[in-house]
């Protein structure tokens, strides 16, 4: 019999992301009450704040809503479109001040930030060249360290970037690109399993190759065949997540047992939050998915 690991080092967690919710206000999200009710009934007992004005803003009232259910938040969410030089500082800091001012009154410890889509996610329009040129990727890695120092300076917040699918943060080889270029004590990684390997990236490898930039986690997985004609066909990701790109565990790739091994292995705290995409979705589709998720993650010592 195979002793299951004990991964003590690792915090799970789930996010609205996991309930279908994208956006602040939409018809076809479930209402944020449901979501805190079902996201503890699950088995969770961290959660991120997912798009600004989704859950309450006022803290005192956030606070109440997640301490009547036993929940604490790990990580606000901003994006971002640093790329585009210091004419954009200013609309930029602006949101992240709401989204940190909330997260760091939550008591947590992490902005998770997201680079600006280059394709439309849900009309396929293309926004930009989905290359940057080299005086951009300049403006990206210090318009990054630059959010790193005054996010940690204003609010002792530590940013975590988000490598994202239609980003100009996707591949292994821009990832890599951006970790050499950017200073280790301003910008780590948030790795999203399941964007990586969207993008061709393999999971383990980076946290054994940048053990020491991995911050924070996304646990996700995506449908191999899905996959395969997304890529195949151009499909944004929008409408890929509306086919079912993102898949619920143990069903896709990449396999979480490993990552979660050499994630242990760095021997820090680390979250490691479900992100599964799905928007939109049916109302009673989350919970069930996310129970056995939970039990699944248990499975494997989380």
């Amino acid at each position: 019999m195979t002793q299951t690991p004990v991964l003590d080092r690792i915090r799970v967690g789930s996010a609205p992301d996991s309930w279908g919710v994208w956006f602040p206000d939409d018809p076809r999200q479930v209402p944020w009450q449901r979501f805190l009710d079902e996201v503890a009934e699950a088995g969770y007992s961290w959660i991120e704040l997912g798009p600004y004005g989704y859950l309450p803003t006022d803290p005192a009232r956030l606070t109440e809503e997640v301490d009547r259910r036993g929940l604490k938040v790990s990580a606000g969410t901003v994006f971002t479109g640093l790329h585009r030089g210091p004419a954009v500082w200013e609309s930029t800091w602006e949101h992240v001040g709401q989204v940190a001012s909330l997260t760091r009154a939550m008591g947590a410890k992490h902005l998770v930030v997201i680079p600006s889509f280059w394709r439309d996610d849900k009309t396929a329009e293309i926004l930009e060249p989905p290359e940057l040129t080299n005086e951009q990727w300049t403006h990206l890695t210090r318009g990054m360290e630059r959010l790193g120092r005054e996010v940690k300076e204003t609010y002792g917040l530590d940013i975590v970037v988000h490598p994202h699918a239609d980003t100009h943060i996707d591949t292994e080889e821009h990832v890599e690109r951006f970790l050499d270029s950017t200073d280790s004590d301003l910008v780590n990684l948030c790795l999203d399993t399941g964007h990586y390997a969207y993008c061709g990236g393999d999971s383990v490898k980076l946290i054994e190759t940048y053990g020491e930039r991995i911050g924070y986690l996304h646990l996700k997985q995506v449908d191999p065949e899905i996959l395969a004609d997304v890529r195949a066909h151009g499909v944004p990701f929008g409408p890929a997540v509306q086919r079912g790109v993102m898949c619920e565990p143990p069903s896709g790739v990449p396999a979480l047992e490993p990552v979660l091994a050499a994630a242990q292995k760095l021997g820090v705290e680390l979250f490691a939050i479900v992100e599964q995409d799905m928007y939109p979705c049916e109302p009673d589709k989350p919970l069930p998915i996310a129970m056995r998720t939970r039990k699944f993650l248990r499975s494997c010592g989380a």
